[in-house]
Formats: C-alpha cells, structure tokens, sequence
C-alpha cells in the first residue's frame, strides 16, 4: 500500500479503503480513533492499532474509513487525542479532529492548462478572508473575471493552512497540509484555482517552512526532531532540515510542497522568509522543493518565488550554478526607494535609501540595487551580483502585506503621498523591466487599511502586541504616545472586519483603476514594455527630480522613452542626452500621460522637441517613435 500512496504521509483513500500513515518516533505505539456515528446519529470512537515501520513510521489501512471520516490519534496511550500532523482537513479548527478527504472526488475542467506564462507575467497578492466581505474562496471566485479583465496573470494567494482562530494572515499555521475551514471546504479551494485556470489566470500559494504558528501545534507530542535549538526565528523555533531526525522532516515538507501542486494544482509556491531556512546539506532544502514542484506538475509550468530579506543571488542561480533555481525574488530595494520619494521618510529600514533618480534606472537595469555594497541598516554588506539576470527575476512592488501594515495605520500608499506622483510611481512600477505585484486592491485605490490581525488567546495576543509597539518604537515618526495608544490591537475582531475590500470602490474611484487598466493594457499588448530583456533599457538622470528610462525592442524604431518627474514642471533646454535622440528619420509622439483627466490628471500640453522638452511636474510620459511626428492618443 506505502508504494501506491501519492505523498508518505497523512491519510489516503483507496478502493479497499483509507491508508493512515503518520511519523511518530517519539511514540511506542500509535492508535487510529475513528469518529463514527451510529444509526441514532450519536457518535462513538472507534480504536485501531497502527503497526510500527522502520524510522519511526506507524500505518494501518481501514477499510471502513472513506471520504469524511473523522480521526484522531492516540500517542502512547495517553487519555487525551491528536490531530494528524499531515491532516488534509481540519473542519472544527487545529484542535479538532482530522477529517479524511479524497481530493479524486472533485472534477477538474482545467485538463488544458499549461501553467504560468513564460511572458508578461502580473502579479496579485490575496489574502482570502479580507479580499471580499464574506471572507471565503466561493465569494473570491466571483470576482476572479475582473481580475482577468484587468490583466492579472498570477494570484499569489497568503498562506490558507489551518491556524488557531476565526481570523489571522495565515503565518501562524500549525497545519501545514489543511486549507483553513475559516475559508471553506478543500473542493471549495480546488474550485477557485479551476476557474482561475478558465481565465488564465495561475494560483501560486505562499508557505511558511521556517516556523509553526503558537497555538494549536501538536507536532512534537509526534516528534521533537521537526525543531532545532542551534538556530533562531523571529516568530518561532526553527526547523531542523540538517541535524539528527532531519531525513524524514525533509520529507514532511517536500510532501507537503507536492501535494498542493498535485491534489489543488496550485502553480507554484512563494516561500516565506528563506534567510531563516537554515540548512547546510546538499543539496539544500530550497533546491529539494524547487525540484519537487516542478516534477509534481510536469505538463505545465510551474513558478517558484523566494522572499529573502538579505536578497541572496544564489536562490535565482540555476542548480548547475549550485543555486537553488527559484524563478523570481522578492525586491525589497524597488519597495524602499519607492517608498522614500512617495513619503519622504528616511527612518529605520529606509535608511539605505533616497528614493533618487539614480535608484529607479539601476532598479530598471539591474534589479537590485544592493549587490554586495555596505548596508547601514545590517551592518553588513547586502545582497551580491545580479547584473546579468533577467528582469523577470525581480518582482517589484509599492505595497504587499507586510509594508503597508508596517504603519501605524496601515493606510495605502495612495494615502500617503500625492496624486500625480502616486500616478507616477504606479507607471513606472507597472512599466518597468521587473516583474509588477500589486496589492488586493490597490488597483482601485481602495480605502481599506491592511493591519496585522490575529485571533491569539489574551496571553499571546498581549505579547504580540507589544512586539509591535516595539517595532513602531524603532521609526522615529511613529515612537510617540500618542501614535502607539493608536496602534490597532491584533486580536481585536473589528481590526480584521475594517481590512475587508470593498468591491464597489472600482467604480467609486474610476480614476485609479483606469490608470492601472490602461498601464497594464499597454505593457500586456506593446510590443516593447511585453517583452523585457536583459540590457534592454538604459537611462539618464536629467535634474535631482527628473529622469528618463529608454526601452530598447528588436529593431531601431522599435524604442520607447519613459519621462518620469517627480518634481515641478520642468523645460529642458539644452538637450544634450543621446537617450533622447528618436530614431533615424521619425519624431517622439506622446503614446501615454499620467495627467491624461481618465486617471484625474489635469492634462497634457503639446509636447515639443524641436527645441526643448516640456516635462510637467509629479507625471510620467511614454513617447513612441512615429514617421509622421502626430501625437498617438
């Protein structure tokens, strides 16, 4: 039965039956209680030895059991029953019993998906119980059409495994293979990412392999060796994946990336915090699961993204470079400097930063902008060489979940700064080389704050809270007391209900999701802005405000020049910058303005280049080579 089984652990249904399988090592014996309701409908358990395999391993097959029995396990025979460490479902919450599920029953319709889009690849980060009022998979369906309309390629969906309580991110999970019941049943999930695929649209699912959540984590009742004491996380003990024990928690969590690919046909996996995945094997941990993935979904193509805060080339290396081969990374450099010119502020982490023209067009050519230099913040040098990597490799953003709940008041940064230059800073986000994420609603400019939330018990909501405070302590600008006795309270349910989307806002502020429409319509459908390369844009810097990123295509005439002012209105007169010179024999025509009245611009004047360049303040401009020199509206 072992060698028919699609993953090595948890339970699985079979003709002849359901095959439980768990890793115990820390157990002499292991006991299967079945839940089972008698014709009274009262239910009454139902006791199984498991047998003892090699390494700790304990399995029995059930014929009995099938698609929606509950269990537990017994460890030990202690008085007291655990839920599968490797549990497919948790209806009643982490504390609760495990239920069987056969994920065969459900009817895929998405047989000619191929996978992730080798080319112009937009990215959507979710967070289901906050992307829509009801909170669930089944509503956040409904509105996957205009997501596609909008040019979406990729949901990144935060974590959905099982976690204590009504409400919470999700990085806190302790049951790392159960979508949460918070969110509806399995098939409901299964169904969300079948529609997506209808739209074209891939579903890639961001996993926590550092820590376990605080609560309701029974793991080591199973194990001690999933944790080791010789490292350290923020959040929590960190796994061993290379001391005594580690062979089979490696299996636990390359089980665990395989089965969201096979059995939810999730495309990909963004994996959390990887500088806190501690491993010195080889190959690494990271390689495993990229291999895993990939080999889980050979007939389409899957997307691997790694969050790495010290930024490490070596996770985009390919694996004959001895890197582990994930497809993109997260580019906090893109974020902070964005950050610091939409602001203004220079404090804690945004130190290393001026938000300058320079930072964007080595952003634009580059990636990232710390490649191994000094960094004030670390103290220690950051990051290493990218020069030669494609831009598809750096996935960039102005928020995600993280940034915009590191205020205070967890505003959007539409709320942060003012319109035109928010108009700007969305153009060159949405234009640039690197691979565009935007935030559940950013697109309309939703009011909607995003907090950190988490349905703790008193004692651990009380620690998190002043984790926080703390945390606040570190920006000057949000140190005072009058700023921290407004920090949201975490547990509190109101701080999750006023994170809710409201859907109605795409028509309430038109202005803003027209702007991303049209961007996102001209970097899917131009034939430059679609297809980036690698030293396929170069840039000047015009005034401390002012610069110009030059787009190169397959051909001479196939050019485009993104003006970017962040400033006042500005003349340039002379023009002696060879970015600027068009083609042999055409003239610059305005193909897009961010001041055009659809996005609540003010207007664009004529734009002269006989003699000089008229920028205006706080806009962006694309300009088109054309024969005739007319304006391309």
């Amino acid at each position: 039965m072992q060698k028919n089984r699609s993953l090595g652990i948890g339970a699985e249904v079979f003709p002849e039956g359901t095959h439980f399988r768990v890793w115990a090592p820390k157990c002499q014996k292991v006991e299967l209680v079945l839940e089972n309701q008698n014709s009274n409908r009262h239910s009454i358990n139902i006791t199984h030895n498991l047998k003892s395999e090699e390494n700790g391993y304990f399995s029995t097959l059930i014929p009995e059991a099938k698609n929606g029995t509950l269990y537990q396990f017994r460890l030990n025979k202690e008085s007291r029953l655990y839920p599968d460490p490797a549990s497919r479902f948790q209806p009643q919450g982490p504390h609760g019993p495990s239920q069987v599920i056969d994920p065969s029953s459900f009817k895929w319709a998405d047989k000619e998906w191929k996978g992730v889009p080798d080319k112009g690849r937009v990215i959507y980060e979710m967070h289901i119980g906050t992307f829509t009022q009801a909170g669930t998979w089944a509503s956040a369906q409904q509105e996957l059409i205009e997501l596609s309309n909008l040019g979406i390629t990729i949901i990144e969906m935060m974590p959905i495994n099982e976690f204590h309580g009504n409400f919470g991110w999700g990085y806190d999970g302790v049951n790392l293979f159960a979508p949460s019941h918070n969110y509806g049943s399995p098939d409901d999930l299964r169904a969300f990412i079948d529609h997506a695929h209808m739209l074209d649209i891939a579903v890639i699912l961001d996993v926590i392999y550092n820590h376990f959540g605080p609560e309701g984590n029974y793991i080591k009742a199973f194990s001690n060796d999933y944790f080791t004491s010789n490292k350290k996380t923020d959040w929590g003990e960190a796994i061993n994946f290379d001391e005594p024990g580690s062979k089979e928690v490696r299996e636990f969590y390359l089980n665990n990336a395989a089965y969201w690919i096979k059995e939810f046909h999730f495309d990909g996996l963004r994996i959390d915090a990887t500088q806190n995945i501690y491993d010195n094997s080889i190959p690494h941990i990271l390689t495993e699961i990229n291999e895993v993935v990939r080999k889980s979904a050979p007939d389409r193509k899957t997307y691997q993204i790694a969050e790495n805060e010290p930024q490490q080339p070596r996770l985009i290396q390919s694996f004959e470079e001895g890197g582990c081969e994930f497809d993109a990374l997260w580019n906090d450099d893109f974020h902070h400097s964005a950050m610091v010119r939409l602001t203004g502020h220079h404090e804690n982490y945004f130190i290393d930063y001026l938000g300058s023209p320079q930072e964007f067009i080595s952003s634009a050519k580059y990636g990232f902008l710390y490649q191994g230099q000094w960094y004030a913040y670390h103290k220690k040098e950051r990051g290493g060489p990218t020069l030669n990597f494609p831009p598809s490799k750096f996935i960039n953003y102005i928020q995600n979940h993280d940034q915009i709940a590191n205020f205070v008041h967890g505003l959007r940064v539409h709320a942060l700064t003012d319109p035109g230059t928010y108009r700007v800073m969305t153009a060159l986000l949405l234009l640039s080389p690197g691979t565009p994420l935007l935030f559940q609603g950013q697109e309309f400019a939703s009011s909607a704050p995003f907090y950190y939330f988490a349905d703790h018990q008193p004692e651990i909501a009380l620690q998190v809270l002043g984790g926080r405070r703390q945390f606040f302590k570190l920006f000057p600008s949000m140190s005072t007391s009058d700023i921290q006795s407004k920090i949201p309270k975490p547990e509190e349910v109101e701080t999750f209900k006023k994170c809710k989307l409201n859907m109605l806002e795409r028509k309430e502020h038109p202005h803003a999701y027209a702007l991303h429409l049209d961007l996102l319509k001209l970097r899917r459908h131009d034939s430059v802005f679609c297809s980036p390369r690698i030293n396929g844009v170069d840039g000047a810097v015009l005034n401390p405000d002012t610069f110009v990123i030059r787009f190169f295509g397959d051909t001479e005439e196939d050019t485009r020049l993104l003006f970017v002012n962040f400033g006042m209105d500005y003349l340039l007169s002379p023009v002696p910058e060879p970015l600027l010179a068009p083609p042999k024999d055409m003239q610059w025509s305005m193909l897009w303005s961010s001041e055009d009245s659809r996005y609540g611009g003010g207007g664009t004047p004529p734009l002269s280049t006989a003699h000089h360049w008229l920028i205006l303040g706080h806009s962006a401009l694309v300009l088109i080579p054309n024969n005739s020199g007319e304006t391309i509206g």
